[in-house]
């Protein structure tokens, strides 16, 4: 019979709208702002104690708050807040009451019920412009990185004049030079000559002592300027991984100045998380575990990180044989007595110093250190009497393990002495995405508001209403039933692109409603194709059932065409495209596939339902009362 669907098809309609109405739903629920508590250290645990210290500081500040509550885990807490203005007031007020070691960051609640989440239903992510989001600016310790590049230099001078046997005594003097002093001109003359060769960037002068030829190896401003310059970039590059890592959607990851990086994550986001990973200035060292009768020069003294051998401690030697910088992967594991470790691969150059150094080492201990920048917070009081936070930078430094080299080791071997599965799993991810050039210090951190300003998108949304009103007037005078049927399509291919875009995670940005409105257009414009196709047969002849059935076999050819062309075209936007471009492209993608279902199955299936097996003289379709035989 023409115009009867079978049973399966409209029950497979009638669930994905269900279904895209489910997902949909937690789109109506506003989040809450709130503070986010979890530890410095991924293995420290958040307790009742602490939540209700907090909570008392909140109130001794007359801050109003709810839905106190821990997770499951207890590595995070979560305070409620009524007022998002306030989020930074009470940020200050519980960072005070609670000290050192704890990260307090803006978050959003989301209020979602348990039911939908229960299920997988989530809202959708909005970006910076739509819903503000939490901003990072960090500050790169340049000075830091000048240091580094100098314990470098120092190390790799030492071990050179150690390979080619010349004797003479190696020093850092200030943090631009390392001095070398030689018994005789001829060894000073050879040393100059590798130096040249190995490290031609730095400016060498020699200086003639009573008994003691000097030479001395000095950074150059322009060297520095290249230190600082990379030092920026490379962390730039290791907070995007880090932020890719974290799975965040949509970010802003960009340089300011000379040596800031501004962050900015938008929407629903996990920030304490977010800020103790893009903070953390976790760096490894390897080095040999220096012999008992090495000079006091040659060697420095680390204690164990590990509680259980707390104030224990090695002497390692100063030379590094390679650095975190030199890892290419790390991947969180456990060994045959199920301690967690991490199995490391280095890169080419890391594995052939790695196995330069222990195959002439072994049965030598060779101890992995571990460099994390921590932070003292002290209290300065202002000419206004208010007391404004600084934060001390620190490095510690403490040893992980010291095992015995068994034999000489490659591109793959494996950390062990970690405490917890947690601080395994938060290593591997440091290392994973690339070791910080340089520590940074995080010097402003506030929740933005929309970009484009709130007045701006209000206006925006009621365009797209006022946009939809019109259609949807157009569509039920003009073509009446059948626009109806078109409107109600319509509705439902809102709906399951929304659902769409929070089942994948998307996030929706201005330029993406931007989307959104294009889609709705051709969403429209393939059920008037549709329509045009049925007058089109009615006026040859046809019998109103023959003609609606022809009508919507012929038109979806056009519609695939048409959609599938515009499809290419998006993939490839958002392909090449960045920021506000994917933003678009990502939309438009999705609402042309949720088009094409609503307009060729949903519409037609409308039209079944009012026309299909009835017997009709004329089709009310268009402007005119369109004849046609009986079907």
């Amino acid at each position: 019979m023409l115009n009867k669907y079978p049973l399966w098809k409209y029950l497979l309609v009638l669930g994905v709208v269900c279904l895209g109405l489910l997902y949909a739903a937690p789109n109506l629920y506003t989040p809450d702002p709130a503070l986010q508590l979890t530890g410095e250290s991924s293995a420290q645990v958040i307790d009742e104690a602490t939540l209700r210290r907090a909570t008392a500081a909140l109130e001794e500040a007359g801050i109003d708050h709810f839905g106190e509550e821990i997770d499951a885990n207890g590595r995070n807490a979560l305070i409620r807040l009524r007022d998002r203005d306030a989020q930074l007031r009470a940020q200050a007020r519980v960072a005070r009451a609670l000290g050192d070691g704890f990260i307090i960051a803006l978050n959003l609640a989301p209020t979602t019920p348990d039911w939908l989440l229960a299920v997988g239903a989530q809202p959708m992510k909005l970006g910076l412009d739509l819903s503000g989001g939490v901003h990072f600016k960090l500050e790169v310790d340049v000075q830091a990185a000048v240091e580094r590049r100098m314990e470098y230099y120092y190390s790799a001078i030492r071990r050179v004049l150690r390979e080619e046997r010349i004797r003479g005594r190696v020093t850092v003097e200030g943090d631009r030079r390392v001095a070398l002093a030689f018994r005789s001109e001829a060894d000073r003359e050879a040393a100059r000559a590798l130096v040249v060769d190995k490290h031609p960037e730095l400016l060498l002068d020699r200086v003639d002592e009573a008994d003691s030829w000097r030479l001395n190896a000095d950074m150059t401003d322009i060297t520095v300027d290249e230190i600082i310059d990379y030092a920026v970039s490379q962390n730039l590059t290791t907070l995007r991984n880090r932020v890719n890592e974290l799975g965040v959607s949509e970010p802003l990851v960009q340089r300011q100045g000379r040596n800031r990086i501004v962050v900015e994550l938008p929407g629903i986001q996990d920030t304490a998380e977010a800020k103790r990973i893009l903070g953390k200035v976790a760096n490894l060292e390897f080095r040999l575990v220096a012999a008992p009768d090495a000079p006091a020069v040659e060697k420095q003294r680390f204690e164990y990180r590990s509680e259980e051998r707390s104030g224990a401690y090695e002497w390692l030697e100063r030379d590094i044989i390679i650095t975190g910088e030199r890892v290419s992967g790390a991947q969180a594991s456990f060994d045959q007595n199920g301690q967690p470790n991490v199995q490391i691969s280095l890169d080419s150059e890391g594995g052939t110093l790695m196995n330069r150094a222990t195959r002439n080492n072994v049965k030598r201990r060779m101890g992995v250190l571990f460099i994390e920048r921590k932070y003292r917070t002290r209290y300065e009081e202002q000419a206004d009497g208010t007391e404004v936070p600084v934060k001390v930078p620190y490095d510690e430094r403490k040893l992980l393990t010291a095992p015995v080299i068994q034999q000489a080791l490659g591109a793959q071997f494996q950390i062990t002495g970690l405490d917890s599965p947690m601080e395994a799993s938060e290593l591997a991810l440091m290392l994973r995405a690339g070791a910080l050039a340089a520590p940074i210090t995080f010097v402003e951190e506030r929740t933005v508001g929309p970009s484009l300003g709130a007045e701006n998108i209000r206006l925006g949304v009621k365009s797209v209403q006022v946009g939809l009103a019109l259609v949807v007037v157009f569509m039920v005078l003009y073509y009446r039933i059948f626009g109806l049927c078109a409107v109600v399509a319509l509705s439902a291919n809102l709906v399951l692109l929304l659902a769409f875009m929070s089942l994948i995670g998307a996030t929706l940005t201005l330029p993406g409603i931007a989307g959104i409105v294009l889609t709705v257009g051709m969403a429209v414009d393939a059920n008037v194709l549709i329509f045009a196709r049925i007058r089109e047969e009615l006026r040859e002849g046809r019998a109103p059932q023959m003609a609606i059935h022809t009508g919507f076999e012929r038109a979806v050819s056009t519609i695939l065409d048409a959609n599938i062309t515009t499809l290419i075209v998006a993939v490839i936007l958002y392909a090449v495209g960045t920021g506000p471009i994917k933003g678009f492209a990502v939309t438009l993608s999705i609402g042309i596939l949720t088009s094409m279902f609503t307009a060729i199955m949903g519409t037609r299936s409308l039209v079944n339902l009012i026309y299909g097996g009835r017997r009709l003289r004329h089709l009310a379709i268009g402007k005119d009362i369109v004849q046609g035989d009986v079907a």
